[in-house]
């Protein structure tokens, strides 16, 4: 018995159980799989075909990405013969890796955390910022012309995207006079984020489908002009590497936004607490992915809205609007810090 409540108490250890299994890469296998289906499914509803719906049909073709998964993780792995071989295996794996090491900075509540560090809130857009260098060594290391343009284009869109999260999350430290994610969470009891500070909730919102290449951002990877930009000499479970990064990155950012704009763990009316904390960091934990959700709902709805921008137009967006407004939701957080508002 002794061993099984070592091991238990291990597995449920914040520094373990949150980027391990809840928030962590457990959970996010599962939301992937589910949130990949839920945009192929909605993206064909709103342009009026069927998408995913050979495997169990019954359900909708819910396990379809199952299926691809399995297709992918037993193909053969392809290494060009003029590649740079070392860094062409393990450029994916450590863009897959970074991506995913955020997800330690995040708490599941105000007890419940694996980082303890009073400047979460820029240790999770900081840890982001590692991912896309890889996305540069993976087209350089590949020797194809089109995985480096592909590269480079990532290079371009990186800073136009970079600065105005940056911004934007200042703000809020600004608002609320503190840099601990937690902290940030708590003082949104009344109010939350969104509604204080809409101008940076906005731009970053902006920023984060820039910096997760979703639609109509996706211009490293547009397989209308340079084939899977990148990943083009890719293929087998490197090549899933690769595809999934963009959506983990997508699920880590949409936790940090749940936190810092709609409120975290505090939806005003509910506060469940139990005897256990790691129960009670579950509980909280649900409503922030709930929050979370929500955000990735939005954000892979845009592709059946949207066409692809261009290099130019993604850079004029992010230079000339995102940028701009990042700058006047810093203007809005002085003034209400000035007006005692908060």
């Amino acid at each position: 018995m002794d061993i099984f409540e070592t091991i238990w108490q291990i597995l449920t250890s914040p520094p373990v159980f949150i980027p391990l299994i809840f928030p962590g890469f457990i959970t996010l296998l599962v939301v992937l799989l589910l949130l990949i289906w839920f945009e192929r499914k909605l993206t064909a509803k709103v342009q009026m075909r069927y998408g995913p719906l050979y495997i169990f049909k019954r359900f909708g073709g819910i396990i379809q990405m199952m299926a691809d998964l399995l297709k992918y993780l037993f193909s053969e792995f392809i290494i060009p013969k003029d590649s740079d071989k070392k860094v062409f295996i393990l450029a994916p794996i450590f863009f897959f890796t970074f991506t995913l090491l955020p997800i330690v900075a995040i708490p599941l509540s105000a007890t419940f955390t694996a980082t303890q560090s009073d400047l979460t809130l820029l240790l999770v857009p900081a840890l982001g910022t590692l991912g896309p260098l890889m996305v540069v060594l993976i087209g350089w290391s590949s020797n194809n012309k089109f995985s480096f343009i592909g590269s480079l284009r990532e290079g371009y869109i990186m800073m136009c995207y970079e600065i105005p999260l940056f911004i934007s999350i200042l703000s809020m430290a600004l608002t609320y006079n503190t840099l601990s994610l937690i902290q940030v969470v708590e003082k949104q009891s009344g109010v939350w984020g969104i509604v204080l500070n809409p101008l940076a909730a906005i731009a970053c919102f902006g920023a984060l489908l820039m910096t997760t290449a979703r639609f109509p951002f996706d211009i490293s990877e547009a397989e209308s002009e340079i084939v899977v930009g990148p990943y083009t000499e890719y293929s087998g479970i490197v090549f899933i590497l690769c595809l999934g990064a963009p959506y983990a990155k997508l699920y880590v950012l949409s936790l940090f936004y749940s936190l810092v704009f709609l409120g975290g763990w505090n939806p005003m009316f509910l506060n469940i607490t139990t005897p256990d904390p790691v129960f009670s960091a579950i509980f909280s934990g649900v409503i922030v992915l709930v929050k979370a959700l929500l955000v990735m709902a939005l954000a892979v709805f845009m592709r059946s809205v949207y066409p692809r921008y261009r290099l130019d137009q993604a850079l004029r967006l992010g230079w000339h609007k995102l940028f701009i407004l990042a700058v006047l939701g810093v203007v809005l957080a002085l003034v209400l810090v000035g007006l005692g508002v908060i």
